[in-house]
This record gives structure tokens, sequence and C-alpha cells, in this order.
């Protein structure tokens, strides 16, 4: 029975910030290393997203070989395009914001309740 790979989080689960890759692992020979691997805002976009990237990559960032080269038409691949990008954006600003409200925390102007109250507002939009 082949078992599925899950995909990892990369958000803290409890303050819903970007995680740090720390460790890793080859699976054939058990080989693990440590330290701070860098992430980008592209690891953390959602696995349809990362694979549409890839073909827009793959196609020159042309959405008319894309067109010509798949199933989908103009307006689909653009419209496709348009999402993507919202969801980076989005992603960013997230990111900036959750950063904001600890820098808040770290100085002073806010208790951990209010920080946590904030963190949790900003995870459920």
């Amino acid at each position: 029975m082949i078992m599925a790979k899950k995909l990892l989080s990369t958000s803290c689960p409890c303050c819903g910030l970007s995680m740090q890759t720390a460790a890793m692992t080859c699976t054939t020979c058990g080989v693990k290393i440590e330290g701070d691997f860098s992430t980008t805002l592209f690891d953390r976009l959602s696995p349809e997203d990362q694979r549409f990237l890839e073909q827009y990559l793959l196609s020159g960032f042309s959405i008319k070989t894309m067109e010509e080269n798949g199933s989908l038409g103009y307006a689909a691949i653009r419209s496709r395009l348009d999402r993507l990008i919202a969801n980076y954006k989005q992603l960013k600003q997230m990111d900036a914001q959750k950063k904001a409200v600890l820098e808040q925390l770290r100085n002073g102007q806010i208790s951990v309740a209010e920080a946590k109250e904030k963190l949790e507002k900003l995870a459920g939009e």
C-alpha cells in the first residue's frame, strides 16, 4: 500500500506566522541535518497555485503559450493568474500584519491577550 505524502503546513499553529525549516532527513540513507533554512511565500501557496505558477514559468510567462499547450482558454488562464497574484498578495499582507502585532507585543504596547485576540482575528480572515 502506497501512502500519499501529506503536505506540511508552513504556518505556526500558535501565532499563524510562517515557520522556519530547521531539520531535513534523507529517506534513503537516514542522514539528518539541522540548521536555519530559508523559505519563501511561494512555499506557502496552495499546491494548486504552485502547479499553476510552475506551468506559467515553464511557458515563458506567456499566457498565449499556456493556452496553446493546455486545455484552458486565455480568459480562464488570465483569471487563474489574477487569483494567484491575489493569493500571494494576501499572504504577504497577512504576514506584515502579524509581524506588526508581534512587534507591538514586544514593545509592550499591547498585552499577550490583546495580541492573541488580534492574531486570531487575522487568522479568521
